[in-house]
């Protein structure tokens, strides 16, 4: 009963961001862009902005263009041959959103994120404005990591956590991760066929971060670890969560809906939550 009310609560969510893998957006077969799944999801991001909700999309897949672009067919490993794979990507990757938003006469903007950028509070307070003012605008932001300049000591390491902490910023009342699985399992389902599938986790506890133990995929970053990580931001700064399979984008509709899709992690604002706390590093102390 419990879950059905939070379902309900769905419907009433009016700052929304979705992120979406990279695996995802690619086909598995050769990894390059799925162009009539990113075209359903610039469709159905723009028909929620045009029923009045804030839309934000973090979208991974830059480095997966790139590589594609530059007929690389193994995953990089040099730092410098990502950071070429993104810039790349990272322009193709726009161009084709841009031209696909314009269909429906949307607006979009580009903001590169790094972990500095959240750490310096000057920065990060003009991050703010920018998100405010272009939500004022009605212009739908596409966030990337900013994975040309990223270090290791900088770089968020994926947008699970990237998007867990636009949310915060922005203040979004709901955050969908659109991943490569249905959600969150008592174990892996791809090796153990008896995993069932949890679609509410009203706290997260020691059990639920041991589920989230796993790798992610030869063409993402983020493993479940890292979307529990982002459920415990989330769910910290305010923001109900859904982690939902991406194979069928109609599940933002669906999960905006009530119906229950994917796992659902419900807010629980911590009152003495600080965004900065999730962020500092030795190499980035606090200010």
């Amino acid at each position: 009963m419990l879950e059905k009310e939070y379902r309900e609560g769905l419907k009433e969510k009016e700052r929304i961001v979705v992120k979406i893998g990279s695996s995802s957006l690619t086909h598995p077969e050769t990894g390059k862009i799925n162009l009539e799944k990113m075209e359903r999801l610039v469709r159905v991001l723009t028909d929620l902005q045009n029923q009045g909700k804030e839309v934000v999309l973090v979208s991974s897949g830059a480095i997966a263009a790139g590589r594609k672009t530059l007929q690389i067919e193994k995953r990089p490993k040099e730092k410098s041959v990502k950071q070429a794979c993104a810039a790349v990507g990272q322009a193709r990757l726009m161009m084709l959103y841009q031209k696909l938003f314009a269909e429906y006469n949307q607006l979009t903007a580009q903001i590169l994120l790094t972990k500095y950028t959240m750490i310096n509070n000057v920065s990060r307070e003009n991050a703010r404005n920018t998100f405010r003012e272009l939500a004022r605008m009605k212009v739908i932001p596409i966030v990337n990591e900013n994975d040309t300049v990223s270090t290791d000591e900088i770089e968020f390491g994926d947008n699970d956590t990237l998007s867990a902490l636009v949310a915060a910023l922005i203040g979004a009342d709901l955050l969908i991760l659109l991943s490569d699985i249905d959600g969150l399992y008592t174990d892996d389902p791809r090796k153990n066929a008896d995993a069932g599938q949890i679609f509410f986790v009203p706290v997260i506890t020691k059990e639920i971060l041991a589920m989230g133990k796993g790798a992610g995929t030869d063409i993402g970053t983020g493993g479940m670890s890292s979307k529990i990580t982002a459920a415990q931001i989330a769910a910290g700064s305010g923001a109900d969560m859904v982690i939902a399979n991406g194979e069928y984008i109609g599940n933002i509709r669906k999960i905006i809906e009530g119906e229950r899709v994917g796992t659902l992690f419900p807010a629980h604002r911590a009152e003495n939550f600080k965004l900065e706390n999730y962020l500092y590093t030795a190499q980035y102390p606090r200010q």
